[in-house]
């Protein structure tokens, strides 16, 4: 096994982004698929970790995304060998959704643009979401919601509106609804006339996480350095 990470691109506009760098800066090679345009790896094998992707979609959305079912398998595969893995946003809702969790598509409350996240007890002791300290600001982008964690998850961390904001299944397998891939720069990007259709400015988004990017970027390093530390522990000698 090599110190390799796949990641799952579930939008192409989505890359990696700063975690692929950071994982690059500790040696970790990173294979970024983008599972529109190329085939999934049927196993992961000869993989030390793994990072499944946002996109804007349910996790069983096969009619609009024909790969999910390899993903999910990946997935499960993941979860069975408790490989060390990061599920971000659609990745997150993944992991809940083939771990026996529930995911709903727009329920609950939006948000948008850099988000107060407070680990629980579990999440302040856990080996990653410790970089968090007592909060931090993330950067998130949802309409859909975890509703019901999987019956084995650990609760880590909740936000103001959202409880089930991350959580651990097994001791290396971590979802999380926010993107510590994304920074303030990435919501230039965002569709201003959808959100001033929501009732948001997309300058006061931009705004405020310009305002907490250096805690935000401090708060989601550590939480990608302390990943790749996992990655590197499971690699032999």
């Amino acid at each position: 096994m090599s110190a390799g990470v796949l990641v799952v691109v579930n939008s192409a506009s989505s890359g990696p982004r700063r975690l692929g760098t950071w994982l690059a800066e500790r040696g970790i090679a990173v294979n970024a698929v983008v599972a529109a345009e190329e085939p999934l790896p049927s196993t992961l094998d000869g993989v030390a970790g793994l990072v499944l992707l946002g996109g804007g979609l349910m996790p069983d959305e096969d009619d609009r995304a024909p790969w999910l079912p390899a993903e999910r398998a990946l997935a499960a595969e993941a979860i069975r060998r408790d490989l060390p893995t990061l599920g971000i946003c659609l990745g997150g809702q993944l992991l809940a959704h083939v771990a026996g969790g529930e995911v709903r598509a727009k329920t609950g409350p939006v948000e948008r643009g850099a988000t107060p996240i407070v680990p629980s007890a579990a999440g302040r002791a856990d080996a990653v979401f410790a970089a968090l300290g007592d909060g931090a600001p993330m950067i998130e982008n949802h309409q859909d919601m975890i509703t019901r964690l999987p019956p084995d998850a650990v609760l880590l961390a909740s936000s103001a509106a959202i409880e089930n904001q991350a959580f651990r299944l097994g001791e290396h397998v971590r979802g999380m609804q926010f993107h510590p891939e994304a920074s303030a720069a990435d919501l230039a990007r965002w569709d201003d006339a959808a959100l001033r259709g929501e009732g948001r400015s997309l300058p006061a988004l931009i705004a405020e996480a310009e305002r907490v990017h250096d805690h935000n970027t401090a708060a989601s390093r550590g939480l990608v350095e302390a990943f790749a530390d996992e990655v590197l522990a499971a690699v032999p000698a």
